[in-house]
């Protein structure tokens, strides 16, 4: 496979994932992952591994902001590596890091990288607006 194949096909398992991840398909989402999946979020003190803790991050967006969303804007590969500039957009309607719903519409961008291993995604790093969807929840 050239490096430009091997890059195309990178860039589309990417997009696959965020398919998934819009269906709210948690198994098939875990499926584009390796097991010992890396994840580096800005601002966590430690880094996080695994398809459990990988789980458990889906399940708490996915659970307070039912149907939320993953728009992709722009979408590059160079090498085993993927980077990607989206918006996150969803209906706040069930408890997110101890906040009670507020029935909020959020939007918020991220840039994140993934590290493509043997046709899986193995590790990201992630860099979110939080900030922005924070003070959206507290109707600022």
């Amino acid at each position: 496979m050239t490096t430009e194949t091997a890059t195309e096909a990178n860039v589309d398992l990417v997009r696959r994932a965020f398919d998934a991840f819009n269906e709210s398909d948690l198994d098939a989402t875990l499926a584009f992952l390796t097991e010992d999946f890396a994840i580096n979020i800005a601002g966590m003190p430690y880094q996080e591994r695994g398809l459990e803790a990988w789980s458990r991050n889906f399940r708490t967006m996915h659970d307070a902001f039912p149907g939320i969303r993953a728009d992709v804007h722009d979408i590059f590969g160079a090498g085993d590596k993927v980077t990607v500039r989206l918006t996150f957009s969803g209906k706040h309607t069930r408890e997110f890091l101890g906040m009670a719903p507020t029935g909020r519409e959020v939007e918020y961008t991220s840039i994140e990288i993934y590290r493509i291993e043997d046709g899986r995604l193995a590790e990201e790093w992630i860099c979110s607006d939080t900030a922005t969807l924070m003070r959206q929840l507290a109707g600022e």
